[in-house]
C-alpha cells in the first residue's frame, strides 16, 4: 500500500508538470484538458487520490500560476478552484 500511495504522489506531481508545460508553451487548450481531467480524479477518486490531486496537483500548479502571475479563476474547474480557495484561506495568504 505504502508504494501504491508513493506512486500516486508521484504521478498527481507529473501530471501537475505536464500541466505547467503546457501553460509555458502556450498551450492553454492542453493545459485545460489536463485541469477537466485532474478534477474528474478529485471528483471521483479514491481518498488517496483525492489527497493527491489536491495536496500536489492543486498546490503544485496554482503556486506556478502565482508566480507567474497567471489569472487562475478561468483555467480552474469549479472543484478545483474551491479546493484553490479553501488552501490558500488555510495558509493564511
Amino acid at each position: 500500500m505504502k508504494n501504491q500511495v508513493t506512486s500516486i504522489y508521484k504521478q498527481a506531481e507529473r501530471f501537475a508538470d505536464i500541466t505547467k508545460k503546457s501553460i509555458i508553451s502556450g498551450n492553454i487548450v492542453r493545459a485545460k484538458k489536463c485541469l477537466a481531467l485532474a478534477e474528474r480524479l478529485f471528483i471521483n477518486g479514491s481518498i488517496e487520490t483525492k489527497n493527491a490531486i489536491s495536496n500536489v496537483y492543486v498546490f503544485s500548479v496554482s503556486s506556478f500560476m502565482e508566480v507567474r502571475h497567471c489569472n487562475i479563476s478561468h483555467l480552474f474547474p469549479q472543484t478545483l478552484k474551491a479546493e484553490y480557495i479553501k488552501q490558500v484561506n488555510t495558509s493564511g495568504v
